[in-house]
Protein backbone atom coordinates (compact mmCIF):
# COMPACT_ATOMS: atom_id res chain seq x y z
CA UNK A 1 0.00 0.00 0.00
CA UNK A 2 1.39 3.45 -0.86
CA UNK A 3 2.64 5.25 2.23
CA UNK A 4 3.12 8.93 2.98
CA UNK A 5 5.99 9.64 0.52
CA UNK A 6 4.24 7.85 -2.35
CA UNK A 7 0.93 9.59 -1.68
CA UNK A 8 2.70 12.96 -1.38
CA UNK A 9 4.45 12.37 -4.72
CA UNK A 10 1.19 11.45 -6.47
CA UNK A 11 -0.70 14.40 -4.94
CA UNK A 12 1.98 16.89 -6.00
CA UNK A 13 2.10 15.46 -9.50
CA UNK A 14 -1.67 15.55 -9.93
CA UNK A 15 -1.82 19.12 -8.60
CA UNK A 16 0.70 20.23 -11.24
CA UNK A 17 -1.54 18.81 -13.95
CA UNK A 18 -5.08 19.63 -12.80
CA UNK A 19 -4.82 22.48 -10.28
CA UNK A 20 -6.98 25.43 -11.36
CA UNK A 21 -9.08 23.40 -13.78
CA UNK A 22 -12.83 22.87 -13.60
CA UNK A 23 -14.61 19.52 -13.53
CA UNK A 24 -17.04 19.56 -16.46
CA UNK A 25 -18.22 15.95 -16.41
CA UNK A 26 -18.13 12.95 -14.08
CA UNK A 27 -18.38 9.24 -14.91
CA UNK A 28 -18.37 6.62 -12.15
CA UNK A 29 -18.31 2.86 -12.49
CA UNK A 30 -20.89 0.47 -11.07
CA UNK A 31 -18.53 -1.01 -8.46
CA UNK A 32 -20.09 0.23 -5.21
CA UNK A 33 -17.31 -0.87 -2.85
CA UNK A 34 -15.07 1.79 -4.38
CA UNK A 35 -17.36 4.62 -3.24
CA UNK A 36 -17.80 5.67 0.38
CA UNK A 37 -20.17 8.37 -0.90
CA UNK A 38 -23.07 7.24 -3.15
CA UNK A 39 -22.15 7.65 -6.80
CA UNK A 40 -25.00 10.03 -7.66
CA UNK A 41 -24.20 12.25 -4.69
CA UNK A 42 -20.51 12.25 -5.56
CA UNK A 43 -21.14 13.17 -9.18
CA UNK A 44 -23.46 16.01 -8.17
CA UNK A 45 -20.89 17.36 -5.69
CA UNK A 46 -18.01 17.24 -8.19
CA UNK A 47 -19.50 18.44 -11.45
CA UNK A 48 -19.00 22.15 -12.11
CA UNK A 49 -16.47 22.69 -9.36
CA UNK A 50 -12.97 24.04 -9.79
CA UNK A 51 -9.96 22.22 -8.37
CA UNK A 52 -8.17 24.72 -6.16
CA UNK A 53 -5.54 22.43 -4.72
CA UNK A 54 -4.52 18.76 -4.58
CA UNK A 55 -2.60 17.75 -1.46
CA UNK A 56 -1.88 14.91 0.91
CA UNK A 57 -3.41 14.36 4.35
CA UNK A 58 -1.98 11.20 5.91
CA UNK A 59 -2.39 8.48 3.28
CA UNK A 60 -5.28 10.32 1.60
CA UNK A 61 -5.21 12.59 -1.45
CA UNK A 62 -7.45 15.62 -0.87
CA UNK A 63 -8.89 17.71 -3.70
CA UNK A 64 -9.90 21.12 -2.33
CA UNK A 65 -12.79 22.32 -4.49
CA UNK A 66 -14.24 25.78 -4.97
CA UNK A 67 -17.89 26.62 -4.30
CA UNK A 68 -19.99 25.69 -7.30
CA UNK A 69 -22.40 28.39 -8.40
CA UNK A 70 -25.40 26.35 -9.44
CA UNK A 71 -28.35 27.88 -11.22
CA UNK A 72 -31.86 26.59 -10.40
CA UNK A 73 -31.93 24.89 -13.80
CA UNK A 74 -28.65 23.11 -13.10
CA UNK A 75 -29.77 22.06 -9.64
CA UNK A 76 -33.02 20.46 -10.83
CA UNK A 77 -31.56 18.51 -13.72
CA UNK A 78 -32.38 15.26 -11.91
CA UNK A 79 -35.24 14.63 -9.54
CA UNK A 80 -33.10 12.08 -7.70
CA UNK A 81 -30.08 14.34 -7.11
CA UNK A 82 -30.17 17.02 -4.46
CA UNK A 83 -28.68 20.38 -5.51
CA UNK A 84 -25.18 21.18 -4.35
CA UNK A 85 -25.32 23.57 -1.42
CA UNK A 86 -23.96 27.05 -1.99
CA UNK A 87 -23.84 27.70 1.75
CA UNK A 88 -20.38 28.45 3.23
CA UNK A 89 -19.06 24.89 3.31
CA UNK A 90 -15.81 23.31 2.26
CA UNK A 91 -16.28 20.49 -0.24
CA UNK A 92 -13.39 18.11 -0.80
CA UNK A 93 -12.93 14.99 -2.87
CA UNK A 94 -11.04 12.38 -0.86
CA UNK A 95 -9.08 9.65 -2.65
CA UNK A 96 -7.45 6.71 -0.88
CA UNK A 97 -5.29 4.68 -3.26
CA UNK A 98 -5.57 1.42 -1.32
CA UNK A 99 -3.20 -1.27 -2.57
CA UNK A 100 -3.21 -0.66 -6.32
CA UNK A 101 -5.04 2.63 -6.94
CA UNK A 102 -3.63 5.16 -9.41
CA UNK A 103 -4.64 8.65 -10.54
CA UNK A 104 -3.87 9.26 -14.22
CA UNK A 105 -4.25 12.44 -16.25
CA UNK A 106 -4.89 11.44 -19.86
CA UNK A 107 -6.18 12.65 -23.20
CA UNK A 108 -9.73 11.41 -23.90
CA UNK A 109 -8.49 9.54 -26.97
CA UNK A 110 -6.27 7.30 -24.83
CA UNK A 111 -8.20 4.04 -24.23
CA UNK A 112 -9.51 3.63 -20.70
CA UNK A 113 -7.39 1.17 -18.72
CA UNK A 114 -9.12 -1.88 -17.32
CA UNK A 115 -10.44 -1.36 -13.79
CA UNK A 116 -11.12 2.35 -14.27
CA UNK A 117 -13.69 3.43 -11.67
CA UNK A 118 -13.89 7.21 -12.11
CA UNK A 119 -13.31 9.63 -14.97
CA UNK A 120 -13.46 13.40 -14.41
CA UNK A 121 -13.62 15.46 -17.59
CA UNK A 122 -11.64 18.68 -17.13
CA UNK A 123 -11.92 22.15 -18.62
CA UNK A 124 -8.51 21.63 -20.29
CA UNK A 125 -10.01 18.83 -22.37
CA UNK A 126 -8.06 16.16 -20.51
CA UNK A 127 -9.40 13.53 -18.13
CA UNK A 128 -8.50 12.59 -14.57
CA UNK A 129 -8.93 8.84 -14.15
CA UNK A 130 -8.95 6.66 -11.04
CA UNK A 131 -7.78 3.12 -11.82
CA UNK A 132 -7.73 0.38 -9.18
CA UNK A 133 -7.51 -3.32 -10.14
CA UNK A 134 -7.98 -4.71 -6.62
CA UNK A 135 -10.63 -2.18 -5.56
CA UNK A 136 -9.19 -1.52 -2.08
CA UNK A 137 -9.07 2.21 -2.88
CA UNK A 138 -11.87 4.51 -1.79
CA UNK A 139 -13.46 7.70 -3.12
CA UNK A 140 -15.57 10.02 -0.99
CA UNK A 141 -16.94 13.54 -0.68
CA UNK A 142 -16.15 15.40 2.53
CA UNK A 143 -18.17 18.51 3.41
CA UNK A 144 -17.63 20.75 6.41
CA UNK A 145 -18.47 24.25 7.56
CA UNK A 146 -15.91 26.92 6.75
CA UNK A 147 -13.77 28.32 9.53
CA UNK A 148 -11.97 31.64 9.89
CA UNK A 149 -9.98 30.27 12.83
CA UNK A 150 -6.50 29.34 11.62
CA UNK A 151 -6.01 27.24 14.76
CA UNK A 152 -9.10 25.16 13.93
CA UNK A 153 -9.02 24.63 10.17
CA UNK A 154 -12.12 23.19 8.56
CA UNK A 155 -11.98 20.27 6.20
CA UNK A 156 -10.65 16.74 6.17
CA UNK A 157 -8.03 16.28 8.86
CA UNK A 158 -7.20 12.56 8.75
CA UNK A 159 -7.22 10.12 11.67
CA UNK A 160 -3.96 11.05 13.45
CA UNK A 161 -1.11 13.53 13.73
CA UNK A 162 0.96 14.62 10.72
CA UNK A 163 4.44 13.00 11.01
CA UNK A 164 6.24 15.78 9.14
CA UNK A 165 4.74 18.55 11.27
CA UNK A 166 4.48 17.11 14.78
CA UNK A 167 6.84 18.71 17.30
CA UNK A 168 9.07 16.59 19.53
CA UNK A 169 7.08 17.06 22.79
CA UNK A 170 3.83 16.01 21.11
CA UNK A 171 5.60 13.09 19.42
CA UNK A 172 6.96 11.85 22.74
CA UNK A 173 3.53 12.23 24.36
CA UNK A 174 1.92 10.00 21.71
CA UNK A 175 3.78 6.95 23.01
CA UNK A 176 3.76 7.65 26.74
CA UNK A 177 2.29 4.68 28.60
CA UNK A 178 1.58 2.71 25.41
CA UNK A 179 1.76 -1.01 26.12
CA UNK A 180 2.43 -2.11 22.56
CA UNK A 181 5.49 -2.58 20.38
CA UNK A 182 6.92 0.64 19.00
CA UNK A 183 6.63 -0.74 15.44
CA UNK A 184 2.90 -1.35 15.99
CA UNK A 185 2.53 2.12 17.51
CA UNK A 186 4.16 3.73 14.47
CA UNK A 187 1.69 1.90 12.21
CA UNK A 188 -1.31 3.04 14.28
CA UNK A 189 -2.89 5.63 11.98
CA UNK A 190 -4.86 7.17 14.85
CA UNK A 191 -1.50 8.23 16.35
CA UNK A 192 0.56 9.15 13.28
CA UNK A 193 -1.15 9.02 9.91
CA UNK A 194 0.85 8.16 6.84
CA UNK A 195 3.65 6.00 8.27
CA UNK A 196 3.49 2.42 6.96
CA UNK A 197 5.57 -0.74 7.04
CA UNK A 198 8.47 0.45 4.91
CA UNK A 199 9.13 3.72 6.69
CA UNK A 200 8.52 2.34 10.18
CA UNK A 201 11.26 -0.25 9.61
CA UNK A 202 13.65 2.27 8.09
CA UNK A 203 13.01 4.87 10.80
CA UNK A 204 13.55 2.37 13.64
CA UNK A 205 16.83 1.28 12.06
CA UNK A 206 18.11 4.84 11.85
CA UNK A 207 17.06 5.44 15.45
CA UNK A 208 18.76 2.23 16.63
CA UNK A 209 15.57 0.90 18.23
CA UNK A 210 14.33 -2.70 17.99
CA UNK A 211 10.79 -2.93 16.63
CA UNK A 212 9.53 -5.12 19.52
CA UNK A 213 10.50 -2.62 22.24
CA UNK A 214 7.46 -1.45 24.21
CA UNK A 215 6.58 2.07 23.11
CA UNK A 216 5.80 3.30 26.63
CA UNK A 217 9.22 2.23 27.92
CA UNK A 218 11.36 4.09 25.42
CA UNK A 219 13.54 6.77 26.95
CA UNK A 220 13.11 10.41 26.01
CA UNK A 221 16.43 10.37 24.14
CA UNK A 222 15.33 7.33 22.14
CA UNK A 223 12.05 9.00 21.19
CA UNK A 224 14.00 12.11 20.20
CA UNK A 225 16.12 10.01 17.83
CA UNK A 226 13.00 8.31 16.48
CA UNK A 227 11.25 11.64 15.91
CA UNK A 228 14.21 12.84 13.86
CA UNK A 229 14.58 9.60 11.93
CA UNK A 230 10.88 9.41 11.00
CA UNK A 231 10.97 12.91 9.58
CA UNK A 232 14.32 12.52 7.79
CA UNK A 233 13.34 9.18 6.22
CA UNK A 234 10.01 10.53 4.99
CA UNK A 235 11.56 13.70 3.54
CA UNK A 236 14.31 11.77 1.76
CA UNK A 237 11.76 9.33 0.34
CA UNK A 238 9.60 12.19 -0.95
CA UNK A 239 12.65 13.74 -2.63
CA UNK A 240 13.30 10.42 -4.40
CA UNK A 241 9.69 9.92 -5.49
CA UNK A 242 8.83 7.23 -2.93
CA UNK A 243 9.58 3.50 -2.89
CA UNK A 244 8.52 1.22 -5.73
CA UNK A 245 8.44 -2.26 -4.24
CA UNK A 246 5.12 -3.37 -5.77
CA UNK A 247 2.65 -1.54 -8.06
CA UNK A 248 3.45 2.05 -7.10
CA UNK A 249 4.18 4.63 -9.81
CA UNK A 250 3.85 8.41 -9.71
CA UNK A 251 1.45 10.62 -11.70
CA UNK A 252 3.61 10.13 -14.81
CA UNK A 253 3.73 6.36 -14.40
CA UNK A 254 7.36 6.55 -13.19
CA UNK A 255 8.69 4.36 -10.40
CA UNK A 256 10.23 5.87 -7.28
CA UNK A 257 13.85 5.43 -6.22
CA UNK A 258 13.92 5.33 -2.41
CA UNK A 259 13.90 1.51 -2.45
CA UNK A 260 17.55 1.84 -3.50
CA UNK A 261 18.19 3.50 -0.12
CA UNK A 262 16.50 0.87 2.06
CA UNK A 263 18.77 -0.31 4.86
CA UNK A 264 16.60 -3.11 6.27
CA UNK A 265 13.22 -3.36 4.51
CA UNK A 266 13.06 -6.44 2.23
CA UNK A 267 16.77 -7.16 2.87
CA UNK A 268 16.26 -10.36 4.90
CA UNK A 269 19.51 -12.32 5.26
CA UNK A 270 21.60 -9.67 3.56
CA UNK A 271 24.45 -8.02 5.50
CA UNK A 272 23.64 -4.82 7.36
CA UNK A 273 25.12 -1.91 5.45
CA UNK A 274 26.51 -0.52 8.72
CA UNK A 275 27.82 -3.53 10.68
CA UNK A 276 27.58 -6.53 8.33
CA UNK A 277 25.20 -8.53 10.55
CA UNK A 278 22.50 -10.42 8.64
CA UNK A 279 19.18 -8.56 8.55
CA UNK A 280 16.38 -10.45 10.27
CA UNK A 281 12.70 -10.67 9.45
CA UNK A 282 9.98 -11.33 12.00
CA UNK A 283 6.19 -11.08 12.06
CA UNK A 284 4.91 -8.37 14.37
CA UNK A 285 1.23 -7.52 14.60
CA UNK A 286 0.65 -9.46 11.40
CA UNK A 287 3.18 -7.37 9.48
CA UNK A 288 6.61 -8.37 8.18
CA UNK A 289 9.26 -6.50 10.13
CA UNK A 290 12.93 -6.12 9.23
CA UNK A 291 15.76 -5.07 11.56
CA UNK A 292 19.45 -5.42 12.36
CA UNK A 293 19.98 -7.35 15.61
CA UNK A 294 23.30 -5.59 16.20
CA UNK A 295 22.53 -1.95 15.34
CA UNK A 296 19.07 -1.90 16.93
CA UNK A 297 18.74 -2.32 20.70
Amino acid sequence: MPELPEVETVANGVHERVGGQRIVSVWLSSKPQTFKTPAAEMAAALEGRGIERVRRVGKHIVFDLDRAQDSPADSSSSANIQPVSVQPVNVQWIVHLGMTGRLLVSSPDVPLPAHTHAVLGLSSGRELRFVDPRRFGRLAIHSSATSDDAASPAGFQGPGREPLAIALPEFQALFRGRRLAIKSALLNQSLLHGVGNIYADESLFRAGIRPKRMAGRLRRAELERLHGSVQSVLREAIALGGSSVSDYVDADGVRGFFQLEHKVYMRTGQPCLVCGTAIRKIALGGRSTHYCPHCQR
